[in-house]
Order: structure tokens, then sequence, then C-alpha cells
């Protein structure tokens, strides 16, 4: 028995607006250089970028930047804190 397969296209449109950046010629060069690097283009690391800095990335969520940055990898630091504290300052 012979199946045939059907081909489903979705096209998807995404409205984006051209911005025109000036750069200084170091920075240029350091952005083409890293967009070649990553094998990804200009634009889509120049809004990778923007989007760390402001913030979004799409997920509606804001990003805590700090978040899990004291992660010490033990399991008992509230309860031994004096002790570390102690160990740290002397």
């Amino acid at each position: 028995m012979c199946r045939s397969k059907t081909l489903t296209l979705m096209v998807c449109w995404h409205t984006m607006k051209r911005t025109t950046v000036k750069l200084p010629d170091e920075l240029d060069a350091r952005l083409r250089h890293e967009a070649q690097r990553r094998g990804t283009t200009i634009s889509d690391l120049t809004r990778e970028a923007i989007e760390a800095h402001l913030g979004g990335g799409g997920s509606g969520r804001r990003r805590l930047l700090a978040a899990g940055a004291g992660a010490s990898g033990l399991s008992d630091v509230s309860e031994q804190i004096e002790k570390i504290l102690r160990a740290e300052v002397a």
C-alpha cells in the first residue's frame, strides 16, 4: 500500500521595522566578526544584544540578571552562615 505524503507549509509573518544605527568602525568590525564567529546574521545578533540590554526577549517576563549569582552549591548555608562568615573575616 502506498501512502502519499502531504507537505504542509506554514507561513509566519513578523512585522519588523528597519532601523539605521551609526557605529564607530571598531564596533562595527567587532559586530561583524562576532556574527561570523557565531554563524548568524548581524541583524539577529543586534536584536539579541538589544533584547539582552533592554530586557524582554519575547517571553513577557522580566529576567533577573542576578538570579543564581550567589549559588554556592551548598545546601546548608543558612544553617552555617555564622561559621562561614567567621571563616571569611579571619
